[in-house]
């Protein structure tokens, strides 16, 4: 298995992140229209989840359904 080169990504980190260092992720696109999410905390040092594009697209499905409401 290849891993793919992430290091040129544009990371955005959500609008309802605080600035504290608090719970955090960030969401990249890859080249694929899938996505990587990472920890805002651990910025290129730390995992990073990729997700085939069917994969990210159910997630935001989901979350627009409601699926994962607390």
């Amino acid at each position: 298995m290849n891993t793919p080169d992430l290091t040129h990504l544009k990371w955005k980190k959500s609008v309802r992140s605080d600035n504290n260092g608090g719970a955090c992720v960030e969401v990249a696109g890859l080249p694929d229209c899938g996505a990587a999410v990472r920890d805002s905390k651990d910025q290129g040092g730390g995992p990073i989840l990729a997700f085939a594009p069917s994969e990210w697209s159910a997630f935001i499905v989901g979350t627009k359904n409601g699926e994962f409401a607390l």
